[in-house]
Order: C-alpha cells, then sequence, then structure tokens
C-alpha cells in the first residue's frame, strides 16, 4: 500500500498513519526534499546511488521498533546495483550483522554455488533482505514485522528496478506478495508484482540458510534454479 503525500504544514494523526502502514513514527520537522515521497515522485531525477542513500536514511529514522532497537547494524543490500537480476533473501543472521553484509558465511558460499550452477556471478547480481534488522536469536521475523519493512521493501525494488525478482524463503515471498504460506507450496512458479505501474516477474525457491538446515531440499532447489535459469534466457537477459 503507498501512503499520499502530506504537506508539511498539515498536521495528522498517529491513529490515521497506523490504519495505513503499521506503527510508523515519524519526526514533525521539515520534509527533505530528498525523502521518499519526493523519490517516488520524481525518482529519474537522482541517482539510484543517491535514492538508496535516503532510502537508508528512511529505514534508520525508524523509531519503536524491536529489531533496530536491539540490532548492532542496519543491512540493506549490496553488488551490481544495476544489475537486471534482484535477489531478495529473508534477514539478516548474526554474521551479516556483524559485517553489515548480505549473504555472508557459510550461507554465501552456498549462495554462490548456486549461483554458478546456472552461470550467474554474485557480483554480477543485487542482493538485499526483506527485513532489513536482524531478529533476536535469529527467529522468524513476525507478520507485522514483515509487513512493515515490506514498505521499504518495495521502495528498495522500484529503485533497483531489476527485471526479474529472485524470492529466498517465505519471509521475502510473505513481504512481496503477501502469501502466508510455506515455500514448498510456491517454490518454482512463476509469478509477478505491479510496483509503480511496473510489472516485475519472479521466483520463489528455498534460501541457502533453509538449506544447509535441511539438505534434503537441496534435489527441489536445483529444480528451481533451472526454471530461474529458463526464465532468465526466455526474458533475454543479460548479466
Amino acid at each position: 500500500m503507498t501512503k499520499k503525500s502530506y504537506y508539511q504544514n498539515m498536521s495528522y494523526k498517529e491513529e490515521l498513519i497506523n490504519s495505513i502502514e503499521p506503527n510508523f513514527i515519524f519526526k514533525k520537522k521539515p520534509i527533505n526534499r530528498l525523502k521518499l515521497n519526493e523519490l517516488r515522485d520524481e525518482n529519474k531525477k537522482f541517482s539510484k546511488i543517491e535514492q538508496i542513500v535516503e532510502l537508508k536514511k528512511l529505514i534508520n529514522s525508524i523509531q519503536n521498533c524491536n529489531l533496530k532497537d536491539r540490532s548492532k547494524n542496519l543491512v540493506l543490500g549490496d553488488g551490481n546495483i544495476n544489475s537486471p537480476i534482484m535477489i531478495v533473501g529473508e534477514a539478516p543472521g548474526l554474521e551479516e550483522e556483524s559485517k553489515a553484509k548480505t549473504f555472508q558465511g557459510e550461507v554465501g558460499i552456498l549462495l554462490e554455488k548456486m549461483l554458478l550452477a546456472i552461470n550467474l556471478k554474485r557480483k554480477d547480481i543485487y542482493l538485499s533482505y526483506a527485513v532489513n534488522f536482524r531478529a533476536p536469536e535469529d527467529r522468524k521475523p513476525t507478520s507485522q514485522e514483515i509487513k512493515r519493512y515490506s514498505f521499504f521493501l518495495k521502495q528498495h525494488i522500484s529503485i533497483i528496478d531489476p527485471k526479474i525478482i529472485i524470492i529466498f524463503g517465505s519471509t521475502a515471498m510473505e513481504a512481496i506478495t503477501g502469501l502466508n504460506k510455506r515455500v514448498s507450496d510456491e517454490r518454482g512458479k512463476c509469478k509477478e508484482i505491479i510496483l509503480k505501474n511496473k510489472t516485475y516477474p519472479l521466483i520463489i525457491t528455498f534460501s541457502p540458510s533453509y538449506l544447509i538446515r535441511f539438505p534434503d531440499n537441496k534435489k527441489f532447489s536445483w529444480e528451481d534454479l533451472k526454471k530461474i535459469r529458463q526464465k532468465i534466457l526466455d526474458l533475454k537477459i543479460k548479466v
């Protein structure tokens, strides 16, 4: 859901804001012209890097968020900012949080193997998360937390503007599609979402961290990867 822009001198009630997006708290000060509303209306005016910087500032300005308050670092995204392929994972873990980078350690190694299996290299992809802060004890984010951060994720996708999105895990699936189901029920299916009047194709599969915990599912992941590769070829995407 997209919020309407508000003039600087317009007052609004917290109840109204929370009915549009869950539990956002904004500071009552003049709006910086590069903030999110301006980016939505004039995103062609600024570079992707400038828009990412402003999005990161906006996420860091969130108040009354347990995830943010208990996390050491925000993990937004990294990789090739101009890539036609965007990967959306679930949420950072301990290693990602400590380095403020996506898909680190054993998870990162498996990710690279998965990409190489379909002739892709990590350096050519843009990687991000559905939720930008590590959840305590690496628990799964709640539906409320997923919904809150999905607002920013959709802005993130619009900025990167990929030609295809690869979704890793149920948290990312729920954040982007709204589906609160098991990945095993939706994996390998080609779907679409529409953001700002633009259609983005996507494919859902298991996350590398899940495959490390449940290696028997790697055979299903391989089937999904082949479908992802075929979709890339069908869309004539060059990386």
